[in-house]
């Protein structure tokens, strides 16, 4: 069953000879080959297809194949054909696939997979709760929030300055541990949307001199600097913080 299967989805425009193999492949053929219910193993075949970067099409194809070689006659090729696939179990590929798509695609639009640190989408829908906050309790929003920035200087290539933000990002939840949103701005610029208290300048102090000595302490990424880290106020509004974003 197996390895009719196989044959019949390279026939069908498999791309990827060596990676059509799963663990979710042997479930399936063996929930066909007992006559169980096939949703929950379509469900996970979907899921697994996924997860190894196969669009829908090629999925929903691979399973044609599935249904052509289980259908058909033991003796020669099938026709992998989608159109002939019963719905049901089209559905269950499909919900399992989409599930996985969307799970990665949240994460993707929260977090950068690099840093680990919040996307500047995130950042500017945080910045607009703080706003609708502020004006709920009759005050200025930078009279609570302040923006601290840290930036890498140009000169840094591409390779060390990717790791260096790995370090800064992880120096800067060390410091700002108390909640506070920190987000990737751009490539070599974090942000961090904190609290306006009497804590912020030693936070400050102490963010800037651990990510210094994380940098100093990898002869690689000593070309990196210099670290700039300033301290913007929030302005009146959303959108003249939004602007004032796309300026650090």
């Amino acid at each position: 069953m197996r390895s009719r299967w196989r044959t019949a989805s390279l026939a069908a425009g498999w791309p990827f000879p060596s990676d059509w193999a799963s663990d979710a492949v042997d479930v399936v053929c063996a929930a066909v080959v007992a006559g169980d219910s096939l949703a929950e193993s379509l469900a996970d075949l979907g899921a697994s297809r996924a997860e190894a970067g196969v669009g829908l099409a090629g999925a929903l194809q691979d399973l044609a194949a599935l249904h052509a070689v289980s259908v058909g006659s033991h003796d020669g090729l099938v026709s992998a054909d989608p159109d002939a696939v019963p719905t049901a179990m089209v559905r269950a590929t499909a919900l399992g696939w989409s599930d996985v798509v969307a799970r990665m695609s949240v994460g993707r639009e929260v977090e950068d997979p690099l840093t680990g640190l919040t996307t500047a989408g995130y950042l500017r829908t945080r910045l607009h709760e703080v706003y609708r906050a502020a004006r709920a309790e009759g005050h200025p929003a930078g009279s609570g929030h302040v923006l601290v920035t840290v930036s890498l200087g140009a000169t840094a290539d591409d390779y060390p300055r990717m790791m260096a933000m790995v370090l800064i990002a992880d120096a800067l939840r060390t410091v700002f541990d108390g909640g506070e949103t920190t987000s990737l701005l751009r490539s070599a610029t974090a942000v961090v949307l904190a609290q306006r208290d009497r804590l912020l300048p030693a936070r400050c102090i102490q963010a800037r001199w651990t990510i210094q000595h994380r940098l100093a302490a990898d002869p690689a990424l000593r070309g990196c600097g210099p670290v700039v880290l300033r301290e913007d106020v929030l302005p009146d509004g959303h959108d003249e913080a939004c602007e004032l974003l796309a300026s650090l």
